[in-house]
C-alpha cells in the first residue's frame, strides 16, 4: 500500500495502530458476552462502559446518552423513528436536499406512508438559509433531520443557529454528524439538539460500529428491541469494534484544533487551479470541513478520471461511496445549481491525519496528467456525457 495515495477518508478512514491494538484482546482471550454475569462478561461490559465515556468524552454529553448502534445509518434511521414516535399524531418532517442517502430514503420512504416532508433547498455554495426552515415548521411538524457536514463538498450547515430555531418552536431536531464528528469540536450539553448521529469507520475506527446521542430529556423508542444498551438497542454488542471506537474517539480528542489537514487541502487546491483552466472548487470556501475539496474538471469525465486517477495509485472519488455506483450526477452538486455535465466531471478529494505533503505533491501531478490527458482525447465540442 505505500504507492497508494488515499485521499478518500470521508468514505473511510483506516484502522488506527492504536485501535487496532486496543481491540485485538477482545477478539482473542476476552470474548465474553457483556450481558453475562460471570467474569468474562463484566470485562466486557467494563470495556463498554470505558468506550461509551470516551465516545462522550468526545462529543460533550454525558455517558448515558450515548447508544451503541452498527453504523451511522442505524443510529439516522434509529433517531428519525425514535422521533416520529413521541407524538404520531405530528406527520410532518423537514429535512434537506443533500443528506447522506441514510435520511433521504428514510424520508422517502415515510413519505411513502403518508407522512409529508419538506425538502429545503440550499444555495449554490451549498448553505441552508436558516430563515427558510424557520418559515418550514408548522404544528405537525414531528421532526427536522439535518446534516452537520455535508460529506461530499463538506460545506457546513449552521448547527448551533438551527437548534436555536428549532428548540424555539419545540421540535425535535436529529443532526447527521458522521461526517463532522471527531473533525470538529462538539458540545451536545449545550447545543440543544435531541438526537445526533456517529460513525466508527470515519474516525479511525473499523466498520460495522457506529453510535447514537440520544438526550436524557427525550423519551426514546428503539428501532431494535432487546435488553441490551439499556434497553434502547437490542442485540449483542460488537464488543472489539465498540473498544475500537472509543480509542479512535479518544485520539480525536487529541487531535481536535492541531489544524495539520487544512493547510493540505488549501495546497491541493491552490496548485490545480493554477495549473489547470476550468476548474471550479464547489461549495463554500470559508464553511466546511477543514479536509474536504469537491472540484468540477472541465471537459473532464469524472468516471474516466476516477480510472486514470487509480492507475497513478491515488484513491478519490465522485461524490459519497455510499452511491459511487449511480450512473446519476450527485443530488448534492444538482441541489447547488450544476448542471448534469459540471456534475459530472466533479471529483471528491478527502485528506487524512497519515497524508503527507509529498503524497499531496504526487497527487498534484497525477491529478494535472489525468486531466490533461482526457481533455487532450476528448473531440471538441463533445459534450462529458449525455444529459
Amino acid at each position: 500500500m505505500n504507492d497508494v495515495i488515499y485521499l478518500d477518508h470521508n468514505a473511510t478512514t483506516p484502522v488506527a495502530r492504536e485501535v487496532f491494538e486496543a481491540m485485538v484482546p477482545w477478539l482473542t482471550g476476552s470474548f465474553g458476552n457483556p450481558s453475562s454475569v460471570y467474569r468474562l462478561g463484566r470485562e466486557a461490559a467494563a470495556a463498554l462502559d470505558v468506550a461509551r465515556g470516551q465516545v462522550a468524552a468526545l462529543a460533550g454529553c454525558r455517558h448515558e446518552e450515548i447508544v451503541f448502534t452498527s453504523c451511522g445509518t442505524e443510529s439516522i434511521n434509529t433517531a428519525i423513528q425514535a422521533a416520529l414516535a413521541m407524538d404520531p399524531d405530528r406527520r410532518h418532517i423537514i429535512t434537506s436536499a443533500v443528506e447522506h442517502s441514510a435520511t433521504m430514503k428514510a424520508c422517502e420512504h415515510l413519505a411513502r406512508r403518508g407522512y409529508e416532508v419538506t425538502w429545503l433547498g440550499v444555495d449554490s455554495l451549498g448553505r441552508l438559509d436558516p430563515g427558510e426552515l424557520k418559515a418550514a415548521i408548522r404544528s405537525d411538524t414531528a421532526l427536522v433531520s439535518l446534516l452537520w457536514a455535508n460529506n461530499e463538498t463538506g460545506v457546513l450547515f449552521p448547527v448551533g443557529e438551527i437548534a436555536s430555531i428549532t428548540q424555539a418552536a419545540r421540535v425535535p431536531l436529529h443532526i447527521d454528524a458522521v461526517q463532522a464528528f471527531g473533525k470538529l469540536p462538539l458540545d451536545l450539553g449545550t447545543l440543544g439538539v435531541q438526537f445526533m448521529s456517529f460513525s466508527g469507520h470515519k474516525i479511525y475506527a473499523p466498520k460495522g460500529v457506529g453510535a447514537l446521542y440520544a438526550s436524557h430529556r427525550v423519551r426514546f423508542s428503539p428501532m431494535l428491541r432487546g435488553s441490551q444498551e439499556e434497553e434502547r438497542r437490542g442485540g449483542t454488542q460488537n464488543v472489539a469494534s465498540i473498544v475500537g471506537f472509543g480509542c479512535a474517539a479518544a485520539l480525536a480528542a487529541e487531535r481536535l484544533n492541531t489544524g495539520d489537514v487544512a493547510p493540505l487541502r488549501d495546497r491541493f487546491e491552490m496548485s490545480l487551479l493554477e495549473r489547470l483552466s476550468g476548474v471550479r472548487i464547489n461549495g463554500d470556501r470559508t464553511n466546511r470541513l477543514p479536509n474536504t475539496t469537491n472540484l468540477s474538471f472541465e471537459d473532464v469525465e469524472s468516471e474516466g478520471a476516477l480510472i486514470l486517477l487509480d492507475e497513478k495509485g491515488v484513491c478519490c472519488s465522485a461524490g459519497s461511496a455510499c452511491s459511487s455506483a449511480s450512473v446519476n450526477p450527485s443530488h448534492v452538486l444538482k441541489a447547488m445549481g450544476l448542471d448534469n455535465q459540471q456534475a459530472r466531471s466533479s471529483l471528491r478529494f478527502s485528506i487524512g491525519h497519515s497524508t503527507t505533503a509529498r503524497e499531496i505533491e504526487r497527487a498534484i501531478e497525477a491529478v494535472v496528467q489525468a486531466v490533461s490527458k482526457m481533455r487532450a482525447l476528448r473531440p471538441k465540442g463533445s459534450p462529458v456525457l449525455a444529459a
